[in-house]
């Protein structure tokens, strides 16, 4: 079966959650990992229909590169595995939320999370 955008990539997504999926041009839901237990927003990466299959199949964090055009499983060369503890669709249906219990450090520069290096200050009027 192909995706639901007519991307030529295959996809074995159940067809009831294909057909809420709300994607961009290219096809593809922003998917935020978020661990489990403790709320801390991990990191963000980017399914296709396939991907999100194979996270909800496989109880892994499978992600489409869309730099190497490629699917890639977290963790296959890092060992910073992210096991799949729930996933959601945000109200829109155009943002997976994974709940996972992340393994080692999320971020490719090897921090714990994508977020904690360039915290930006607030400014306001008051």
């Amino acid at each position: 079966m192909t995706s639901t955008t007519g991307d030529p990539r295959p996809s074995s997504l159940d067809p009831e959650i294909a057909a809420r999926l709300k994607r961009s041009p290219d096809g593809l839901v922003p998917a935020i990992a978020q661990q489990y237990d403790t709320g801390e927003v991990l990191m963000l990466g980017w399914m296709d229909d396939e991907a999100l299959h194979r996270t909800l199949t496989t109880g892994r964090c499978t992600y489409w590169s869309r730099s190497r055009r490629e699917y890639w499983v977290k963790g296959d060369t890092s060992g910073h595995v992210q096991w799949v503890k729930s996933v959601a669709l945000d109200c829109d249906a155009d943002t997976v939320l994974v709940q996972v219990d992340q393994v080692g450090a999320a971020c490719h520069t090897g921090a714990r999370t994508c977020f904690d290096e360039d915290v930006l200050s607030l400014t306001s009027g008051q």
